[in-house]
């Protein structure tokens, strides 16, 4: 009994590290190469062809993006399904049968949706996926994040032509509007019966570049709020002093609100934080005054002000005590003002815990990621809370581990910027597993260690009490 549970430990751990690491080795070939045959059908070309595609906002083409993934994916044998949880949305699912499907499955994810891009400000046309003599591919989406969403694909394209079966299901999602919040695209999708019948055990989201030679891996996002705050004053004319006017008091607020901006700021600034472990203050917006045909009327004191901020809230951050904040010092009634907090996504799981993936060995899967970068010859960077949003919010809101990763080292971060780009060689990086990985896995896979996960049973699967 004891040597079929270890070769069925080392069949789980050489199939998950396969899949997992195919984001992080070898090239597939050089840069002169890639520029010789830019005419064929390679790796490169296949994912120019998909950032030529323009899925920015407010009008994506999201019709001409699934066709194309639906070709690439037939093209390696994947099962395919095209989805609509909201009319005009589509979301795929490609999946790859594993030779024990009862097993928890692995789930890749990325988003079809880009934003919007300022063609003035480029150096070459955002959506023409230029590609320059020393190997940067200029696009929309280079980085964030069609770069990810091909990388998937074509390890898989390379896994099959080594005659590699997965042991577990795996499936690759493309979801979206992540862009615009996500709330039609994967809130929706994981809120779905097809999503709770892919009995997911772990899950892969985007990450971000490192400009230097690590692997930034993300365990959390921060959790944006949007918050609208109004004050009410007696108008009148504006010779008067008046008292608690609307302007008066929205200046306070914001005053107030600046100040705790700037204690966060320092925390940062000192060193004794990252960005994305403090909880951030942007002001967004501010309306006020009566409109005349030459701008505002000065000499009107006006009854109404409001101002909008963006919040981000790390998940190590108490929600209730920022809205009893909001409530008694950034507007409090006593002050005549109201306010209203838009929560763009969820801030605690099921079990009401903050949304976090565990970077021990409570999860079964980080030591097998971990382990697998190292022998690989990769290093990885300390783990973060990613300082903006993605869609693995939605999957950790169910209790389902889920890392971002986005294998790009050695580039800068470029994600919603001018010139958004990645180097054909970090891309080709990113893609292939090859035999070396494979043994290094079968390595890592003689693990007798037994862990007792933090996670808790997704619809009564125990995605690790089963692993076995």
């Amino acid at each position: 009994m004891a040597s079929t549970v270890n070769r069925r430990h080392s069949l789980f751990f050489l199939t998950a590290t396969t899949v997992l690491l195919s984001l992080s080795v070898n090239l597939l070939a050089t840069p002169t190469q890639q520029n010789q045959d830019s005419e064929e059908d390679t790796p490169v070309t296949r994912l120019q062809n998909y950032l030529r595609i323009n899925t920015a906002h407010p009008s994506p083409d999201y019709p001409s993006a699934v066709a194309y993934l639906l070709s690439q994916a037939r093209s390696i044998g994947l099962q395919a399904q095209t989805l609509e949880f909201s009319p005009g949305k589509p979301l795929l699912l490609f999946t790859w049968p594993g030779s024990r499907p009862s097993l928890p499955s692995l789930l890749f994810n990325s988003h079809l949706d880009s934003v919007p891009a300022e063609s003035s400000k480029w150096v070459h046309p955002p959506f023409a996926a230029v590609r320059t003599p020393d190997g940067k591919i200029f696009a929309r989406g280079a980085q964030d994040d069609k770069c990810i969403g091909m990388q998937y694909l074509e390890a898989v394209r390379n896994l099959k032509q080594k005659n590699f079966t997965p042991i577990r299901t795996v499936h690759f999602s493309y979801v979206p509007d992540e862009e615009i919040g996500g709330s039609e695209g994967a809130a929706k999708f994981t809120a779905s019966k097809e999503f709770k019948d892919l009995n997911l055990g772990f899950a892969m989201d985007e990450g971000q570049a490192n400009p230097g030679d690590e692997f930034r891996i993300f365990y959390s996002d921060r959790s944006p709020w949007g918050l609208k705050i109004k004050a009410s004053g007696v108008p009148g004319h504006g010779s008067k002093l008046y008292d608690n006017s609307a302007m008066e008091n929205l200046m306070k607020s914001v005053e107030i609100m600046s100040r705790f901006r700037e204690s966060q700021f320092d925390v940062v600034k000192a060193g004794r934080a990252a960005n994305s472990e403090v909880i951030s203050v942007n002001p967004v917006y501010m309306t006020a005054g009566i409109p005349s045909p030459t701008g505002f009327v000065m000499n009107m004191q006006p009854s109404e002000a409001e101002a909008g901020f963006d919040l981000r809230m790390p998940p190590t951050s108490d929600p209730d005590a920022m809205k009893k904040r909001i409530a008694e010092e950034w507007a409090p009634a006593v002050r005549n003002m109201t306010f209203q907090i838009i929560e763009k996504g969820p801030i605690r799981d099921i079990l009401g815990r903050p949304l976090m993936t565990a970077t021990n060995e409570s999860n079964p899967w980080w030591p097998v990621f971990k382990q697998a970068i190292t022998a690989v010859g990769g290093k990885l960077a300390k783990p973060e809370i990613l300082p903006s949003t993605t869609d693995a919010r939605y999957i950790r809101e169910l209790g389902i581990p889920a890392l971002g990763f986005s294998p790009m080292t050695n580039t800068p971060i470029l994600l919603h910027d001018h010139n958004e780009f990645l180097k054909d060689t970090v891309y080709l990086r990113g893609i292939e597993s090859n035999f070396d990985l494979m043994t290094t896995a079968q390595v890592l896979g003689v693990k007798k260690k037994k862990v007792t996960s933090q996670y808790p049973c997704y619809d009564d699967v125990c995605g690790f009490i089963a692993w076995d």
